[in-house]
């Protein structure tokens, strides 16, 4: 048994917002068995330092419902729901893989699919964050009309989050998309109103006020690099901070 101590935390209780593209291999859809093994190896990481972690997936890698209700082809309040169910999917892929890395975890999600998952109450999801199990939020906010970034916002207000973690595909946030503009700047901090006047994409316009008007830091780091997820929890600076002071 190691000697060495646990380290400080400075987020006790931290919401993990992941993209169901992180599922997948770039340009594919579905679910890649090493990509969800890199997710959950990053997640109980960062639970095994005793961290109490929520995390809120989506489900782009299933479906995506914007694209077929801007075609056209299906009603948008039909087509969010069926997103919501992708999300389901992708929720206890990644429970299967945590409990296979030792790691307890649940799925609590927002619409009532009783026989894969347990209904969303808030008081259960705090009692399994206490019990220091991995809380996996699927569906959304149950609603249509609502993305799975403001769910996220809602949820770290709701069970009292220290801090937003939002993974993305690059190591922060910058002026101009770094793929297509070598001299894009990245960001060490931000402030909401900031990345909202500058239109930086962030997150969703409802989504980041909430968490301005909450006051929940928001950090956008590069999840693909190893131990990102254990870095910000324990304090390290990784990526762009937003903040309502900046």
């Amino acid at each position: 048994m190691s000697d060495q101590p646990a380290p400080a935390l400075a987020h006790k209780r931290v919401l993990l917002k992941l993209s169901g593209e992180s599922f997948a291999r770039p340009g594919s859809f579905g679910i890649d068995p090493e990509e969800l093994g890199v997710i959950a190896g990053e997640v109980a990481g960062a639970a095994k330092l005793g961290a109490q972690l929520a995390v809120v997936v989506g489900g782009g890698n299933i479906i995506r419902g914007a694209q077929l209700a801007a075609a056209g082809h299906i009603e948008q309040a039909t087509a969010d729901y069926m997103g919501m169910l992708g999300t389901v999917i992708n929720a206890l892929a990644l429970r299967e893989k945590l409990l296979t890395l030792g790691v307890d975890s649940r799925v609590l999600s927002a619409l009532e699919v009783r026989s894969v998952a347990e209904p969303f109450i808030r008081g259960r999801a705090i009692r399994h964050l206490e019990k220091g199990r991995v809380v996996i939020l699927a569906a959304g906010t149950g609603n249509p009309f609502f993305t799975t970034d403001t769910c996220a916002s809602l949820r770290a207000r709701e069970l009292e989050c220290g801090v937003l973690l939002k993974a993305t595909k690059v190591d922060g946030v910058y002026d101009s998309d770094p793929a297509k503009n070598p001299r894009a700047k990245r960001y060490d901090r931000l402030s909401f109103d900031e990345a909202i006047n500058k239109q930086l994409g962030v997150m969703d316009l409802t989504a980041m006020a909430m968490c301005r008007q909450h006051n929940i830091p928001v950090v956008v780091f590069d999840f693909k690099a190893t131990g990102n997820i254990r870095r910000v929890v324990a304090g390290e600076r990784v990526g762009t901070l937003v903040t309502r002071e900046g």
